[in-house]
């Protein structure tokens, strides 16, 4: 799985941190998604996809065939 965001969908709600904190973060400044592991360890796919199923932004996209 590979992760993708896009910085200028997000709308710094932050639900994908509090799903997925190993993997998401968010600026201090403005509160927009950082993406901490761009591939994350499968232990983690269930958690990054309901963060992005979640993401009112829509600003996580996920390639699931990497």
């Amino acid at each position: 799985m590979k992760v993708i965001v896009d910085e200028a969908k997000c709308c710094g709600a932050g639900q994908c941190v509090l799903i997925a904190p190993e993997v998401f973060d968010q600026r201090d400044e403005d509160g927009i998604v950082v993406l901490l592991e761009a591939e994350p360890a499968e232990d983690r796919h269930s958690a990054v996809r309901e963060a992005a199923a979640v993401c009112p932004g829509a600003a996580i996209q996920l390639d699931e065939g990497s």
